[in-house]
């Protein structure tokens, strides 16, 4: 038995627990899972490229839980009606690799992706941070705009985006935090002057030049999203060559950040590094950070463990998705081939009449 959580068991929770708060305690459990990064087996997302989009798998464990995701990532799909991307994951347990959490991840890792990035900015941005550009105004951008606002103290939000339609979307979506001024820019350029935050979360597939090198001043922290696989990215190669960068697992950041346009010498930070103290996030009030954010496993895990923490039920769904046998060597004497559709198999260990979700790990 594996418990579920779909989309409507989500809604519920963020029906009772405000968004921020969900992004608070996300982003806390996180933190909490980069200073434990020794203790997991690490690697690099495994991709299935299309010309149209990419699929991957992002597995990690840490000896005790495993878990995975499934994601994909398709631009074009919106022109369908189609969501860009979509996860589920499963969360298990090492010692018996019986799964026992199978959830959605598709708006959920819209959360976790916000609680990171506005958790490695209370490290790398300037504390009196109350500006942020918002370049990409599509699925990820309130959850950025939220978790920026309520979480680090940004007061005005300028944002943009070449379809007008996605930035309505974006400032009604908004209306219900008054206290945010949203300035809607005509332009990139327009909406990073005097910005002292910029988060970059475009959708194309394409080797972008969102940001250009004069458009960066001084003291900037740049939250770089939408670079997320090969041949990706948004920033000019050469914000990175005079910025201090930082990204989540430098093995998978090569091959599809944007560090992926620079050479393999080029110096970067992980960002367990400077959580543990062993490099600062931010050297002086005038350099420009950069984020290279394109997603990891650990945040994943992270989230797996939110949800079993905080919105898995006592009443939550079960799926039948395990056997269960009263002889676990005999998985043929469960009725397959053998018997009438009538009866019962015999192996099958006898069903309660009241299923209960497994016990939250404290």
């Amino acid at each position: 038995m594996v418990t579920f959580i779909g989309t409507q068991e989500m809604q519920a929770h963020l029906r009772k627990t405000k968004l921020e708060d969900a992004i608070a305690r996300l982003a806390g459990m996180i933190r909490e899972d980069y200073l434990r990064w020794s203790l997991f087996d690490k690697s690099a997302r495994v991709a299935s490229h299309s010309d149209v989009g990419v699929i991957e798998l992002m597995p990690i464990s840490d000896g005790k839980q495993y878990s995975f995701k499934y994601v994909n990532g398709h631009p074009k799909n919106t022109q369908a009606g189609l969501l860009t991307v979509t996860a589920f994951g499963v969360l298990s347990d090492v010692d018996t690799g019986y799964p026992r959490l199978l959830s959605e991840l598709t708006l959920t890792t819209a959360l976790r992706t916000a609680a990171t990035s506005v958790l490695v900015a209370q490290y790398m941005a300037r504390q009196d941070s109350r500006r942020m550009a918002l370049i990409g105004n599509g699925a990820q951008s309130e959850f950025q705009a939220i978790a920026f606002h309520c979480l680090l103290g940004i007061e005005e939000l300028r944002v943009y985006d070449v379809d007008p339609a996605a930035t309505d979307k974006l400032v009604h979506n908004l209306r219900a935090y008054p206290k945010l001024r949203i300035v809607r820019a005509a332009s990139t350029a327009e909406a990073v002057k005097g910005a002292d935050i910029i988060t970059t979360v475009t959708a194309d597939k394409t080797n972008a030049l969102i940001l250009l090198p004069e458009m960066i001043e001084p003291g900037m922290h740049i939250n770089a999203v939408g670079g997320d696989c090969p041949g990706k990215t948004e920033l000019h190669a050469a914000i990175l060559e005079n910025a201090h960068v930082v990204v989540e697992y430098e093995p998978q950041s090569r091959i599809e950040g944007e560090l992926q346009q620079m050479p393999a010498e080029f110096a970067v930070t992980e960002f367990w590094q400077v959580l543990e103290g062993k490099v600062a996030g931010r050297s002086h009030l005038q350099q420009v950070t950069v984020f290279d954010s394109v997603g990891f496993a650990l945040e994943d895990f992270s989230a797996m463990r939110y949800l079993e923490k905080y919105v898995v039920q006592k009443d939550s769904r079960i799926l039948d998705l395990i056997p269960e046998l009263l002889n676990p060597k005999d998985l043929f004497g469960m009725g397959v081939g053998s018997g009438t559709a009538d009866e019962a198999p015999a192996n099958a260990a006898p069903r309660s009449s009241t299923a209960y979700a497994i016990p939250i790990n404290a």
